[in-house]
């Protein structure tokens, strides 16, 4: 086990990650939807997710256990910051879905790991939604203009775009009340 969390703050987290991104695509749909639809080419938000992303990686990498691969570790310490820094220079379109999509990569394996050996029914919310960050990843890491598409059929109307945020409000405060009482 990388991460020691337990399931109820895994769920507490995620649970108030998702009430915050929904909400305000419920309370201001207008600027909800002005906001996602730049989202996507914003040069500012890729650096900032893929620098977060960065650190994410620069402290897993130097702190896991790698067993017969950990003489790789000090060449992969060192490429990690070359590729940021070559990302950054050559691969500026669409960096801010490559960004999110490595981030949901890299979310998605603390979750799997508090709901690990855990019985409850109710853990499979946290996995579920684990696995979804999973798949979208990998879409959106390989094919990312696939997230600009996603928000353009999102903003098409304003009761889809309150409709799927709504969803993201209503399911994070599922796995709050199940974080407060079950967990």
């Amino acid at each position: 086990m990388i991460y020691h969390f337990s399931l109820r703050a895994v769920s507490l987290f995620v649970g108030i990650v998702l009430v915050l991104i929904g909400s305000p695509g419920l309370i201001q749909p207008g600027a909800g939807r002005r906001f996602a639809v730049r989202l996507p080419r914003s040069l500012l938000a890729g650096v900032i997710v893929l620098t977060i992303d960065l650190i994410w990686s620069f402290w897993l990498l130097s702190t896991m256990e790698m067993g017969e691969f950990a003489s790789f570790r000090r060449p992969l310490l060192v490429a990690l910051p070359v590729g940021y820094l070559l990302v950054l220079r050559f691969l500026d379109e669409f960096l801010a879905v490559r960004a999110l999509g490595i981030l949901c990569l890299l979310a998605a394996e603390p979750l799997l790991d508090a709901a690990f050996f855990r019985y409850e029914p109710s853990r499979l919310l946290v996995t579920v939604f684990a696995y979804l960050l999973v798949v979208a990843g990998l879409f959106w890491v390989t094919m990312p203009y696939l997230l600009r598409d996603q928000i353009d059929w999102s903003v098409r109307s304003d009761k889809r775009f309150r409709f799927l945020h709504g969803i993201a409000v209503g399911y994070g405060a599922i796995i709050l009340a199940l974080a407060l009482t079950k967990f």
